[in-house]
């Protein structure tokens, strides 16, 4: 007889799903969706319901490995972990503990994973990687504006007047504001979606817009010229809530409408569109996550940014200029969990660097990289450099479920535990503001461990296993402290199995931001103290014909990476059939102009490396656009990484990897 046990999605994406799990004979068998969950409302994607396989699949790790004469061999736990805690000591005597880089990502939305800090910062502060390959030049730009990165609660959006996709394809990454969208459709809402790809979000929309790649911030940029000219503005919020308008106005001066046509390939009646739309909210802006990896990328999101504000869509029912949710994470209290003032040293790379910095490093040199949540021989831009990296230093381990390509560079392997087999809390960063509570359901296979059990057996062995003297259930009530007034306790989460964190479901109504000024900040003080052009700018992508014509010459079509459909990442590329192929999306043209058809072989190059995979053709997509999921594994004709750039975005906390000009051609054999 199987039981039935409410849990919660782990997987690091918009939606953090409720979930209700069936167990038989001390097995998963089946996941579906928490019908009682106020969000989610039993609704899951694809890549939930493959939790099932990934904690049942014969593939995973059991035993700790260890690489001897480029073999793995199985060891046990306590001389796999003997022999790591000598090597951290012996590099922390000899070099200082900043010899060591902690590799990690964002793989898992588990509150208790941040217990890889309080390690690291027990042991006395390690090299650490900033930034983020994923969101974090748009998360900085949100920052540099408001002060901080908020959005609005999910059933706000019924209060628009219009709504705006810009660059997010829901529909894949997003379930339930796909479904929210449906909803306000039949509402009457229109919705208007710009992306270069026609997707199955714009199938719903009222009007898709065709961009060309990385030219977001100009498109903005004209909108904001239309308004202003038209005199739509909200002169009252401009006045009395905002600084620096007058060097946006000099800005949009600067330019003419012909030229951001040409370089955005629009037309001119879709500016004036927009600006109609603007000027008539409430609209509520979804901003997606690929327009900001590119060079200029924080710029992008900072003029869409500008645009909801001057449009007077900032701190209004049914607006909003909606990326990241860091309310939510804002409500725990990581501090308790991670001890930062137990660091005695640091030293940081961006995560984009990282490669660069492992290979640079100086005084001390990187001797040690240790490797959480996160995969990034595949995950980080320009992996053959990643790959040379990681092969340079002296010892490297990895924690995680699978073989990845990453854990086949390590010296050491540690299995670790899945959702179902521990015991956490979980929330979204990006959509809404619940937390759910996620029991452990089932033992773990073999002599899998939790990451917990593996940093306090770390720590025993360093000499501060005080710090981890701890239970998941009291680890998990510290973090929870700053809630407990509010009734949010361990106990009363546990009971429930889900709770409404207290975030403001219209951010910034009171117009009082988070910027040193108070103000919306047009012009960023942020900026200019962290060195940066602090004025927004007219930039454009790094490789473009108008930035490097002669490279657009040789690589004249534009690469992007999406998320895949059925993938959190790489996660799930080992476990679904059909995923194990390296499929190249071209745009319409691409077909007609080289001759290329549905299922031909094609390469795909640039100066940075190659991939070769099957063409498919989509429906509609802007010209010369390619597309190949990101995540895939090497073995199945991966890395797309080969292709795309480590540069940082224009706010150093980014990722470049869409800003990418590739080339293709037709073959006859892989």
């Amino acid at each position: 007889m199987a039981q039935i046990a409410k849990s919660s999605c782990p997987l690091n994406c918009w939606d953090c799903c409720g979930f209700s799990v069936s167990i038989e004979d001390g097995k998963i068998t089946s996941i579906d969706g928490d019908k009682d969950h106020p969000i989610t409302q039993g609704k899951i994607c694809g890549r939930g319901r493959t939790l099932v396989d990934k904690t049942n699949s014969s593939k995973r790790l059991l035993y700790p490995l260890k690489r001897v004469d480029g073999k793995f061999l199985r060891v046990s736990w306590q001389q796999a972990l003997d022999e790591i805690a000598a090597k951290m000591a012996e590099l922390k005597y000899k070099y200082g503990s900043s010899s060591i880089l902690h590799s990690h990502d964002y793989a898992n939305s588990g509150l208790l994973k941040n217990l890889d800090q309080r390690f690291f910062n027990c042991f006395g502060g390690v090299t650490e990687v900033t930034g983020s390959i994923c969101w974090g030049s748009g998360i900085e730009a949100q920052k540099w504006d408001f002060g901080n990165s908020h959005s609005h609660a999910p059933e706000d959006l019924l209060n628009s007047r219009h709504i705006v996709i810009w660059g997010r394809n829901v529909a894949r990454t997003n379930l339930h504001l796909f479904q929210r969208l449906q909803q306000a459709k039949k509402k009457g809402i229109p919705i208007t979606v710009i992306d270069p790809i026609y997707n199955a979000t714009a199938k719903i929309a009222n009007q898709h817009f065709s961009i060309k790649p990385g030219m977001d911030g100009l498109l903005a940029a004209g909108v904001i010229k239309e308004i202003v000219e038209q005199g739509l503005q909200d002169s009252q919020f401009i006045q009395n809530h905002s600084a620096g308008f007058e060097d946006l106005q000099s800005l949009i001066e600067s330019i003419s409408f012909e030229e951001i046509c040409e370089k955005a390939e629009v037309s001119r009646e879709i500016i004036t569109y927009l600006a109609q739309v603007y000027a008539g909210g409430p609209v509520s802006t979804f901003i997606g996550l690929g327009m900001q990896r590119y060079s200029n990328g924080g710029n992008t999101i900072r003029l869409i940014d500008a645009l909801v504000a001057i449009s007077g869509n900032i701190g209004i029912p049914g607006g909003g200029a909606n990326f990241g949710k860091l309310q939510v994470g804002q409500s725990f209290d990581i501090g308790a969990l991670a001890l930062p003032e137990r660091k005695k040293e640091s030293r940081q790379f961006t995560m984009m660097k990282q490669a660069e910095g492992i290979l640079n490093a100086k005084n001390p040199g990187i001797k040690m990289v240790f490797v959480t949540c996160g995969n990034p021989a595949l995950q980080v831009p320009d992996s053959n450099h990643v790959e040379k990296a990681f092969r340079s230093a002296e010892t490297v381990v990895v924690i995680d479920h699978f073989l990845t390509d990453t854990a086949l560079l390590a010296d050491y392997v540690l299995p670790s535990t899945t959702v179902f087999e521990e015991e956490d809390i979980y929330y979204s960063s990006m959509d809404h503001h619940y937390v759910n509570y996620g029991p452990k359901l089932v033992d773990a296979p073999g002599e899998t461990k939790s990451d917990l059990w593996v940093w306090t057996e770390l720590a025993e062995r360093l000499g501060f296993g005080e710090a981890f003297h701890f239970t998941r259930q009291e680890f998990i009530a510290m973090g929870l402290k700053p809630l407990a007034s509010l009734g949010i306790t361990y106990e009363s989460l546990k009971e429930a199995n889900h709770k409404e964190l207290p975030v403001k479901k219209v951010p910034w109504q009171n117009k009082q931001f988070q910027t040193p000024s108070g103000k919306y900040e047009f012009t960023s003080q942020l900026g200019q103290i962290k060195g940066y052009e602090s004025k927004l700018a007219l930039t454009l992508p790094a490789e473009s014909k108008w930035t490097n014509p002669y490279q657009a010459k040789k690589y004249p079509y534009s690469l992007l990476t999406i998320h895949p459909l059925r993938s959190n990442h790489s996660q799930h590329y080992d476990l679904i059939q059909g995923l194990g192929r390296l499929k190249v999306e071209i745009s319409p043209d691409l077909s007609e102009n080289l001759q290329i058809s549905e299922g031909d072989l094609v390469r795909v190059w640039n100066e940075r490396g190659e991939v070769n995979g099957f063409a498919a053709v989509m429906k509609a997509a802007h010209p010369g656009t390619i597309n190949i999921d990101e995540g895939i594994w090497k073995k199945f004709g991966g890395s797309i990484n080969v292709l795309t750039s480590d540069r940082e975005s224009d706010n150093g906390m980014g990722s470049t990897v869409y800003d990418c000009l590739v080339n293709i051609e037709k073959i006859t054999q892989l």
